[in-house]
Order: C-alpha cells, then structure tokens, then sequence
C-alpha cells in the first residue's frame, strides 16, 4: 500500500539477512531538489547556487540512515539524445532546457554521490528508468529486495512483489496494493495506461481524447491494450463518457498507441558496467565531502560530520544534531515540572520561547501555550488553554504567567525566537513587556540572504537543518474546517509546539555563526533589524485612526464614478463587458478592436497587464486609458474605502497594519492588513484616501519625508562633483540637471525640461534605457539617447559608479549598501542575455533603495528612543516609503518637529546633506 516511509515494512527478500538493493532515481530527484531550493536561493556568498547540491546531499545521506549497509546506486540521465528519439523524433521535445542555476550544481552531485560510498550511474543511450529497470531486474532473479526512490509514476511499473518505491521528498512507499490505490489498476498494466493517456512530461502523444477516468475504465473493464484491440466490440457497454465510438478512434489512432506503449517501456536488459553481484555499501569518502562542504559554505553539514568524529579544521564550534523521533519534548501539566523548566530557563545562557495562540492577529490573538527550548533536542510545550472536549486540566494562565513575567522582561536573560515581533504583541496584551531580545532566526536567515524568498521557520529548517517540520495543517487541517490552537489535542499539539522552540533554538546554532564571519552583516543585524524588532511592536500596537465616515462617502462616490467609466468603456466598444475579465478585454481589444499585440502571457495569450494598456494609450487608443483609469479606482475601493472601516480595531478603535521585515530584497520594510505602501499620493483618490488617517481630538499628525534620499545617496556612492555641489548649494537638482543636459542656465529651465530631467535622474537610478526614457517621456529614442550622453558627459561620476558597481556585482555575484547589506544577484552571470541586464539594473539600483532602507530604519530606532526616554505625548503610528508619520499633542508639535527633524538628518553622514521635509496637519494628507 501507499505508507508512510518506514524501512521496516518493506517486503524483506527471501534471506532475512541480506540487505535491500537502493536504487534512486537520481535525475528525477536533482530537479526536484532545484524546484524545491528554488524559492530559498541559497548561494555561497560568491553568489554560487548551492539549493540542489545542498537538498540531494541531505536526501541521500537520510536515505543511508534509513537502509544502513543497503548497497545504494544513483542513476542520472546521460547528456543528448537516447534510442527513444530513434523511435519518435519529438520525444521529450516540450522539455525546457536546464535552469541556468541548476547547471554548475550537477558536477558538485555527481561528486558527493560517490563522496557518500554510493555507486553512480550514467549510461549513454539510455535512460535513468532503464538503469533502473534492469538492475531491479537482476535484483528479482536472485530473490534481492529492491528499493526504488523516485517521485516519477512511470516507474511504478516495476513494482513487485520484490520491488517497492519510496518517495523520500513526500516521505511515503509504494507497494503493488499501494499501485492499485493510487492508479486504480494493477502495476503491470502500468505501460497500457501511460500508452492511453500519454505523458506530458516526456512529451509521450497517448491515445487522442483518453484521459485518466476513460483509461481506468478500459484497463480495469477490459485488461491490456492487446485485450482491448481484441474486444473492441465489448467498450461500448463500460458506459464511459465516448465509449460508443472508442472502437473506431481506436483503430484511427492504433499506430499512436503503439508508439506510446513502446515509449512508456521501461528496458531491463541494459548493457551495463556492473553488475547486482558487484554493489555493496562503500565508506563515506569523508575528506572529499568535507571539502565540498567547505566549497560550497555547507556549515550545518560541517557541524554535523564535525559531531561525527572527523572535524574539519574551520568549522564552527556549535554542533547542532539533527531533530529526532527520540528528542527529548515534554508536556508541562504539573506545577512542579513547570518550576523545574523554570529553574532550567533562569540558568540558560540562551533559551528559544515561542507562543501558541488563537490567532494571527497580534491585536485579538490569546495565548494557548508556551514553548521553549534550552538546549538542541530538549524543549517542553507548556498548555494553558487548550479547551477541547476532555482536554486535561492544565495549569492556570495567569499564574504562569505572572510567574515567567520576570523573567520574560529580564534584559539580561537572552531570548531567541522566530518572528519574535509577533510575540512580543502578544505579550503585550497581558501586560509582559517582552526584553531581551537578542536573535531572531527568520531576520538572521534574511540577513544572510535577503534574495531568499521565504524565511518561515519550515523553509529554514529544511534549508539549513534538512528537517521537515510539522506542518500547522497537518495537525489542525484546512480551510473552514482549521482548527484553532485551543481546538487541537494535546497528543498532536504538543510535539507541534515544542518542535517550534527546538527549531528554532537549532537554527540560531546554524546561522549566526554564518553571520558571525560576514562583520558587516553581523553590524547590519545587531544594530539595525534587531533593535527595530520592538519600535515595529510599537508603531503596529499605536495603530492609526481612521475616519469610517470620510472613507464610506468616497466609496459610494467611487461606485458612481466606476459605473461612469464603464458606461463610457461600453459605449466606445459598442458593446457590454467585464472591464475586470483579462479574457473578456482579449477578445474585445485584440480581435475586435484588432489593436497590436504587445506582450503575451506565459500561455501565449495577449496580455492586458497594465503596461501593455498604457503603451495602448500612449498610442492614442481611449478604450485602454479607460480601462486603467477604472482598474485603478476599483482597486482603491476594494484595497482601502471598503475594506479600511471594516478594518477598524473594535477595542482601539484604530487600524493596525502588519510591517514586514524579512520580505523585500532590498531592506525595505513592507506591510499588510492594510498594506499602507501603495495608498497612492500623486491623485486626487489616494489623497482623498489618505485625508481619512487623522489625528484625535488634540492632537495633530507629523509626517517627516527625506527629500531626494536615493539622489542624494548616488551623489554619496558616484562622488560625482556636480551632483554633490548641487545638492551641498541647495539647488534645485532636477533644475539643475536640466541646466546641464539641455544646456541653458538654471533661470531659463522650462517646466518641460525639469520634468524631463526629473525622469532621466531617477530611471537612471532604476537603470532605465534610453528606450525607455523615450517611453516615459513620449519622445523619440534617438532623442533619449542624446539626453542621457548629455547626462553622463555632465556627471561622468555617476557613469563610473554604474560601471563600477556592474562589474563588481559580476565579480562577486552581490552589492552593498552603505551600511553592509547584502543584495545577492543571482542572474547577474546568467546566460539569458535579457536575465543578466536586468540583473544589472538591479545591482546599479539596490545600492541606493537598500542605503535608503537602512537609513530611514536607523531614524526610527532614534526616534523611538527619543520617545520612550522623554516620554512625550506623541507616538509613531506608520512608517511609509522614506516617511514617518507620528501623532502628537497639539502642545508639543513644535518640540517634537525639531527634534524629529534632527534625529532623522543624524540617521546618516553622508557627502551631501540629509534634508528632512516635515508636515503637520489634522490629517495625513494636510501633513504630507
């Protein structure tokens, strides 16, 4: 059957004694491997892609643990064609071709294969599967168990009653009854039905019209494809959908049909260099694996061999052990357990704390449970309000913790969490003001590698720790029917708990010594992401008022103007339409209307994205000008005056976003629920929008804005002379830029000609072309051209900086900011021509976001000192792009104005001066 993955239900061979043959599917498993790294994008700090190396290795090093002495061969597919082309030239022809990335890892593989004692396989004009195939082959004549590890179903044609599949990635087994409850049929008609269906992935036609439920019923109904052909007479009576004219398609299509069985074929009678009688488990090669290790900066794999008697001679000192079903992870019901965890808290140098809760929502959440962690493999889930049906009695909420509130708010008694912002609020309802605060392992991960997509504790521990993690599904299930915390037993949600706090005390052991040799970043963590973990606390918990009222008439006044727009759209097409259908506007924009085609969808559709609607109607065309003006009133009503009131905190009275830390690759910081980055402030809608953030009844609210921040940090980066004496004389620099390039002095620049220079100083800062320039300024792009020569002739210290830091990002695969933050460019070697210059512009332009980034979060971290030192009457309450936004009493304005402005211009020591503009108003919009 279809089982979870455990070596002792396996059929044993006819000698109890003998071993199982392992045999893996080595390129089926490599691509799995790179898909699943992919997101993370690990790299070495050269920029190397290490994802696949990194997973394969943990795969096949867990694979031994669990088939010890197992002889273990892994099979790959060899380069070009194979006698399958022979047999039909488009086979596998809808394959794409090897992921830039994926390519340097596959050598890498190769060697830690056999760096593992494991034979590796590669033979020409063949496939893996039929490597496979014959070894499990022989493996059967001599009564020899076969293990087979793949996640491809064509191989579930070999299964029998001696072989079995495994799928380690999805940790289960798949035996001949486990063929039939997956398939529906039997292993052995395997080939008859991949020859009906086909396969997409190797690009194997299948029978026209045939999918899985018609193949079931002809193969179960009738048997094999030779049966079928036999009893054609018989189809009709199965009752499937098409069976009453299946014998004459049939016929049409037997020649496909044969193909594709021939195809599907598995070959067991390869040719190769060994033989069944030849393998046996070999000695881990361990001097050649701890130098992969070393090359590619696998240091939790280091700590690893290191605990395994072979250290290597510069690997960390911490030696986490893998997570194990024999960890140590205790259930806390009795007063006196709980006061000896205490007493082990108060000793530890470090412990990791986690919070189980009923929600994600830090402003409605209430604890369920505690976890924590003293040392890897040792933690304890302390229930407090678990109140299912029979849950056991648990000790009493407020009284532990009263108890751990001392400790909890001890700056001296160092804490270790994941998303410890998150439970700092949480705390903070039940008035435990969370210090100590020293490491959080999901800002460690991002500041090691900020281009990694997900920094979730389940991501990390399968990346650096080749862990998989209890999953919160797993044990409180999906959609409407999840449970809550306090919902799940005891049984499943105390290992799920503890894990968390053992997690993540094994993840600090990992990263921070990987951070411990990158300084820069190590000052980047300690001084900028940590501290700010509490000043977002804050900034979430104050919260900002909100006019529902305001925000209601604007709602209604939008629907009036929507039904406007789509009035005047229906009336210029001639016809009625969902303006919000991308199929719908397909039709009527490209074939009706027969507009040109600009771009088209990975599915080769033309798309209606926004930049291809707005080159339309930069071309002239009104109907695409119409749709954007709708999509974007739409998309206010919904982002921000419908749902803003709907947002409304009953008990504050107030709406309280979520700021992201760990989400951008540049260290800007982003936010959710409502998201406040995108609330635009160029239209009179989104400034309407921003009239309803107001400030209480006397108070006003300060927004405090960096003026030109990115400009003035490319004066800093290039030393450009011009850009630096404009910005050290106060001038105009969009003026003044226009007095250069179009040559005329600073008094005769046109409005026209600052707007154009406008464009040029920030799309070079984006690395805009000049055809793009040209786009955006409506000109032709011989002229563009001209005005960014004219640009770069005038400040020919800020083309040297682009050239500069172009060629260090291809040199070391990363850039800087200022402070040391780290922005990897994983395209900027690629082969993809179009991939590497976008990598480019990346690189010309991270510097300057990510500096911004880290000045304006240095500016917070001093103001919110400033704050809770003077106690003051004026509160942050959103962050905003290169904006604070505070709400003071109306007293204290002029105090709290100078000191913000202050504060905020000693962020940074640049070469030109940091200029802060700062407003105030009743409410975000008279401020701004």
């Amino acid at each position: 059957m279809t089982n979870p993955l455990n070596a002792d239900s396996l059929p044993m061979a006819q000698s109890n004694t003998q071993k199982p043959l392992v045999l893996v599917d080595g390129s089926n498993y490599l691509y799995r491997a790179f898909h699943a790294s992919e997101r993370a994008n690990l790299r070495t700090a050269a920029g190397e892609p290490t994802g696949a190396i990194r997973l394969m290795i943990n795969m096949l090093r867990k694979l031994q643990g669990t088939y010890p002495e197992s002889p273990v061969v892994v099979v790959f597919d060899a380069k070009g064609n194979n006698f399958r082309h022979d047999m039909y030239d488009d086979y596998k022809a809808t394959r794409k071709p090897m992921p830039d990335d994926l390519r340097p890892q596959v050598e890498p593989v190769y060697k830690a294969v056999q760096a593992l004692g494991m034979t590796l396989l590669i033979v020409e004009n063949v496939e893996a599967d039929d490597v496979i195939g014959t070894l499990a082959t022989q493996a059967t004549k001599q009564a020899m168990t076969t293990v087979i590890s793949t996640g491809d179903k064509d191989l579930a044609q070999l299964v029998s009653e001696y072989v079995t599949l495994i799928d380690t990635m999805k940790e289960t087994q798949t035996d001949l009854a486990g063929v039939v409850e997956r398939f529906g049929i039997p292993a052995h008609l395997m080939v008859d039905y991949l020859a009906l269906v086909g396969d997409t992935s190797d690009n194997i036609p299948g029978m026209p019209g045939v999918g899985e439920k018609t193949a079931v019923a002809l193969l179960q109904g009738i048997g094999g494809i030779e049966e079928i052909g036999r009893r054609l007479d018989e189809v009709a009576a199965l009752g499937f959908r098409g069976s009453k004219n299946f014998a004459t398609k049939f016929a049409e299509h037997k020649e496909i049909i044969q193909l594709s069985y021939a195809l599907a074929t598995i070959k067991t009678d390869v040719e190769l260099p060994v033989s069944v009688a030849d393998l046996k488990a070999e000695p881990i090669d361990k001097p050649v694996l701890i130098e992969l290790c070393q090359r590619y900066e696998f240091r939790t794999l280091l700590q690893t061999l290191a605990s395994e008697g072979e250290a290597p001679g510069d690997s960390p000192a911490v030696t986490p052990e893998p997570v194990t079903p024999t960890a140590d992870y205790q259930t806390i019901l009795e007063q006196a357990d709980f006061e000896r965890w205490l007493e082990k808290l108060k000793a530890a140098e470090l412990f990791a704390f986690d919070t189980e809760t009923t929600s994600l929502d830090y402003m409605e959440a209430e604890i369920v449970g505690l976890s924590f962690a003293t040392s890897a493999g040792e933690a304890a889930y302390v229930p407090l309000a678990h109140d299912y049906l029979d849950a056991p009695n648990q000790l009493d909420r407020i009284t532990v913790l009263n108890t751990l509130k001392p400790l909890l708010e001890d700056e001296n008694r160092k804490k270790v969490g994941q998303n410890l912002k998150y439970d700092r609020s949480i705390l903070l309802r039940y008035d435990i003001d969370l210090k100590g605060i020293a490491f959080d392992t999901m800002l460690e991960s991002y500041v090691l590698n900020s281009t990694a997509t997900r920094h979730n504790m389940d991501a990390l521990a399968e990346n650096y720790l080749g862990l998989q993690t209890i999953k919160f599904e797993d044990i409180a299930g999906k959609g409407a029917k999840q449970l809550t915390f306090n919902q799940i037993a005891l049984e499943q949600a105390a290992p799920y708990a503890a894990e968390d706090a053992d997690v993540t005390l094994r993840l600090h052991q990992a990263l921070w010594p990987q951070l411990e040799q990158e300084p820069k970043l190590a000052v980047v963590f300690h001084e900028l992401e940590m501290p700010l973990v509490p000043v977002l606390s804050r900034i979430e918990r104050n919260g900002a008022l909100v006019d529902a009222k305001l925000l209601g008439l604007q709602s209604r006044e939008l629907t009036q103007s929507l039904q406007q727009l789509q009035d005047q759209a229906w009336t210029l097409a001639g016809e009625e339409f969902n303006l919000s259908s991308p199929k719908q506007l397909q039709t009527l924009l490209f074939e009706k209307l027969q507009l040109p085609v600009l771009k088209k969808t990975p599915k080769g559709q033309p798309s209606t994205a926004e930049d291809v609607l707005e080159e339309l109607a930069q071309q002239g065309h009104e109907l695409p000008r119409l749709i954007m003006a709708y999509r974007g009133l739409s998309k206010l009503k919904s982002t921000y005056t419908d749902k803003l009131p709907k947002m409304i905190n009953p008990r504050t009275g107030r709406v309280h976003t979520s700021y992201h830390q760990a989400v951008t690759a540049t260290g800007r910081l982003s936010s959710s629920d409502p998201n406040l980055q995108n609330i635009p402030v160029r239209t009179e809608e989104g400034r309407r929008i921003r009239q309803a953030f107001i400030a209480k009844p006397g108070y006003k609210l300060v927004a405090a804005d960096y003026s030109q921040i990115e400009l003035r940090i490319m004066a800093h980066l290039s030393g450009d002379q011009g850009l630096l004496e404009a910005f050290a004389n106060g001038l105009d620099v969009h003026k003044a830029t226009a007095a250069e390039v179009f040559g005329v002095s600073l008094n005769e620049v046109t409005s026209d000609q600052r707007r154009s220079a406008k464009a040029i100083n920030f799309g070079l800062i984006y690395g805009m072309s000049a055809f793009g320039l040209a786009k955006q300024l409506g000109i032709g792009r011989a002229d563009a051209q001209q005005y960014v020569q004219r640009y770069f002739e005038r400040y020919p210290g800020v083309q040297d900086y682009m050239e500069r830091t172009r060629k260090q990002a291809h040199e070391l695969g990363y850039v800087e900011t200022i402070y040391g933050r780290r922005l990897y460019l994983p395209d900027i070697n690629a082969g993809n021509k179009m991939r590497q210059q976008a990598a480019e512009r990346t690189a010309i332009n991270a510097p300057m976001q990510g500096t911004a980034a880290d000045i304006i979060k240095k500016a917070m971290i001093s103001v919110d000192s400033w704050l809770q030192e003077s106690q003051h009457d004026a509160r942050m309450i959103m962050q905003v792009h290169d904006e604070l936004v505070l709400e003071v009493k109306e007293e204290l304005v002029e105090q709290v104005v100078a000191e913000l402005k202050a504060r905020m211009a000693a962020a940074a020591t640049l070469a030109v001066p940091l200029i802060v503009d700062v407003g105030v108003g009743n409410n975000w919009d008279e401020a701004h």
